[in-house]
């Protein structure tokens, strides 16, 4: 890693919120609904997927609940009415897990009420450990009446492999990711490796025991691996997707497309743009010098 890039990460916050609008807008779709769609629409001329999610997380006012419940509805219209190949991912905590689980649960519901008469897949995204619990169980009350939600795991957390395997008893839809969450290390890998070879692990084991499964990573190691799995299983193109940021690894994404694999990329918006922007360059330290390089134009 660039020490220096690592320490803009570190200073990204006193960087000036339009440097960080500039260098986070491939990121991004927008603030607006039209900008996702438009944003879908490109990809799907790609001949990618898409997951529309509504940046917020963590809110602490119910009323801030009431208006992401409201924009996924929107969401789910748009995708309907303009018939994107689409779905959407949901984090728990922009509908008040945090502040009553069970009210949040009744929000989720009316989501995926609107989903189903639209006939789109909700995708319940994984948060912090804090909330991995309550997430899973929201995740296994929905499948009780629909069959078209799905939760993701994350291979840096020990206890995802006996997630997994709760999860394949019911022929769950599972997305696999790394993590991107700070976890001690009692609870989650803290090594490269280790956590690559847990993802490496939990796709196989979810493949083997028939769930539909997104792989979601811009690791080519990780890609070949599960192509490898892949292959070896002799499985259909429709037992799995990849799954990718928007902005990141394009010529990957593209290299699987032209393959003939089906590749998803999650598409974010909303007026939180700026705390999510903040925490993925936080994590891509390489693209944090790309902040370094909007300061120095702007001060010519």
């Amino acid at each position: 890693m660039n020490p220096l890039n690592a320490v803009i990460a570190r200073t990204l916050p006193f960087v000036p919120r339009g440097i960080v609008r500039r260098v986070a807008s491939r990121y991004v779709a927008g603030e607006t609904l039209a900008d996702a769609v438009e944003t879908v629409r490109r990809l799907n001329a790609e001949r990618c997927l898409a997951t529309l999610d509504v940046l917020g997380e963590d809110v602490v006012r119910f009323s801030e609940t009431e208006e992401t419940v409201a924009e996924y509805r929107r969401a789910l219209d748009a995708i309907a009415e303009n018939r994107l190949d689409a779905n959407i991912s949901v984090k728990l905590t922009a509908l008040g897990l945090k502040l009553d689980p069970a009210r949040c649960r009744e929000h989720f519901r009316r989501i995926v009420d609107g989903a189903a008469a639209q006939g789109i897949f909700v995708r319940i995204d994984m948060e912090d450990s804090s909330v991995t619990d309550e997430t899973l169980r929201t995740y296994y009350e929905s499948g009780r009446t629909t069959d078209r939600v799905g939760l993701v795991l994350q291979a840096y957390l020990r206890r995802s492999r006996d997630d997994a395997r709760r999860a394949a008893a019911v022929r769950a839809s599972v997305r696999v990711c790394k993590g991107i969450y700070v976890e001690p290390p009692e609870i989650a890998y803290q090594g490269r490796q280790e956590i690559r070879d847990n993802f490496d692990a939990l796709v196989e084991d979810l493949l083997v025991a028939g769930s539909a499964v997104g792989i979601a990573t811009h690791d080519e190691w990780l890609v070949e691996k599960a192509l490898a799995t892949i292959t070896r299983l002799k499985l259909g193109r429709d037992a799995y997707e990849f799954q990718m940021l928007l902005g990141v690894r394009g010529d990957l994404r593209r290299r699987l497309v032209a393959a003939g694999h089906r590749v998803r990329v999650y598409v974010p918006y909303g007026r939180s743009w700026y705390a999510y922007s903040l925490r993925r360059l936080k994590e891509n330290p390489a693209i944090a010098g790309n902040v370094l390089r909007g300061l120095l134009r702007r001060g010519r």
